[in-house]
């Protein structure tokens, strides 16, 4: 099975601040900060991420010397780590001359200070001491007001060093984030066809998006999927074969003829997606005057499900915006299925929610049913189809929309994929239950004006889109 090698290791910077006043004043206090400066750093290590920690700055000329050393190792993120009072003009040259998104960590040894033991030192050296090694809170109201009025976007993460999930999955939502958005500043996207003819909400502006996201846009030719069809090998063809009824829930209705069609074609799309290095590819055709190309079209949904499972989404009808949300779901290891409204039960107060052709199978509730369609409603040919629901549980949206001032945004909602009824009409289909109700939902969700397509990821992983936004430099709506 073919596999997409994600691009996920995004550098982060790592930098404590403090006072070099202090160190002849207080014994050993620089080296306790920088022991919690290590504590952070062997954290986020976890993670996988490689960390650049350019230690304790605590005066302009290290400052310097850390910037230089974030922008030679292109840094993607910078924790900035108050670890007691400093300066905030120490803090500003860092952040300036990095110019990356930077989380102010403000995150206090202990949860409280000893106060007995802490009056019983019997030395107010000693005691200042003590405090300063407590006092991370003291600069942060300095540092906030010298960013903002410099320009500089930041956040800010107030907890404990220790023991301390709400502050440690904040941070690791940001490391994920910038993972994330490094896989997609990275990612080759493929489009292969053209806009399926007048759905005006899902053409696109590449150039913008290219801009916005950092993805490089390749245009694939029809006729080299068909050559690469011509070419497929005997062992190959038999590989695939096997990989489709591992996979699917192959339903006693499906041609045999049927399968090895499909299976050719797939063979065909991972040799495309292969050759030109891609991570995600959105795909529409009609093939008129030529039946090798309807036949050609027809038979892409089972191979482009197995590529979208495999970490390389593959949407429909060409669209664009929609490829880039399946794969920034994806990225986040939440699956990432194409789809768009299908009806509405008021009676159990859900939304229907699929899409024919490809489907994420790893998000499936149960294996995936493959079964023959006499007619692609809307579409050329006939051919095999998917049918899935997406596993029960929470599930997220996630729409790549065009802002009425002509930015791109995030489109979120959080909800849950619940058992029931579906269409057994061989398309995914899901029920999907929010907490602004159904009604609530879809008109809350359309005010924003996305196109008809949404991209559904189980989990709710709204808080690290929202951050993935950030780091984009794209605004985030939340709709529920």
């Amino acid at each position: 099975m073919i596999k997409e090698m994600k691009e996920n290791n995004v550098k982060i910077g790592l930098f404590g601040i403090g006072l070099d006043t202090y160190w002849q004043q207080f014994e050993g206090l620089r080296e306790r900060l920088i022991g919690y400066q290590n504590v952070i750093a062997n954290k986020l290590a976890l993670s996988g991420t490689e960390i650049v920690n350019a230690g304790l700055v605590d005066n302009p000329i290290s400052a310097t010397d850390a910037a230089k050393k974030f922008k030679q190792e292109d840094v993607g993120l910078i924790f900035l780590y108050v670890s007691t009072y400093a300066l905030s003009s120490t803090v500003l040259p860092v952040v300036q001359k990095t110019n990356v998104p930077v989380v102010v960590l403000n995150l206090q040894p202990v949860k409280a200070i000893n106060y007995a033991e802490f009056n019983s030192l019997g030395d107010r050296t000693k005691m200042t001491g003590e405090w300063l090694a407590h006092c991370q809170a003291c600069s942060v109201p300095e540092i906030a007001n010298v960013f903002l009025r410099s320009g500089i976007k930041f956040h800010q993460i107030t907890g404990t060093l220790h023991d301390d999930a709400v502050a440690w999955n904040e941070i690791n939502s940001w490391v994920r984030a910038a993972q994330v958005a490094q896989v997609i500043r990275s990612s080759r996207v493929g489009l292969l066809g053209h806009y399926y003819n007048g759905m005006l909400d899902i053409y696109s502006n590449l150039t913008r998006l290219s801009a916005q996201f950092g993805v490089h846009f390749e245009i694939l030719e029809m006729c080299e999927l068909k050559d690469n069809l011509a070419k497929v090998l005997s062992e190959d063809l038999d590989n695939k074969i096997c990989e489709i009824y591992d996979l699917f829930d192959v339903q006693q209705d499906c041609p045999e003829e049927e399968i090895r069609r499909a299976a050719r074609t797939s063979v065909a799309l991972d040799k495309l997606v292969e050759s030109h290095g891609l991570g995600a590819m959105a795909y529409f055709y009609n093939g008129t005057g030529d039946e090798s190309y309807v036949d050609l079209i027809a038979s892409v949904i089972v191979g482009n499900s197995i590529l979208t499972s495999a970490g390389i989404p593959v949407a429909g009808e060409y669209e664009v915006k929609n490829v880039l949300a399946m794969k920034i779901l994806d990225s986040f290891g939440a699956g990432g299925s194409f789809t768009e409204f299908y009806a509405m039960d008021f009676n159990d107060d859900v939304v229907l929610m699929g899409h024919d052709g490809p489907g994420h199978t790893t998000i499936a509730q149960g294996k995936t049913k493959l079964k023959p369609l006499k007619v692609f409603h809307g579409k050329v040919g006939q051919g095999l189809s998917v049918e899935m629901s997406v596993r029960h549980g929470a599930v997220t949206l996630l729409s790549v929309i065009d802002a009425p001032d002509g930015n791109i945004a995030f489109l979120i909602a959080e909800g849950e994929s619940v058992p029931g009824q579906i269409l057994e009409i061989g398309n995914t289909n899901s029920r999907y239950k929010f907490s602004t109700g159904a009604r609530g939902f879809i008109d809350a969700w359309c005010s924003y004006g996305p196109a008809h397509h949404c991209a559904i990821g189980i989990g709710h992983i709204a808080a690290e889109l929202e951050k993935l936004a950030c780091l984009l430099g794209i605004s985030a709506i939340r709709v529920c």
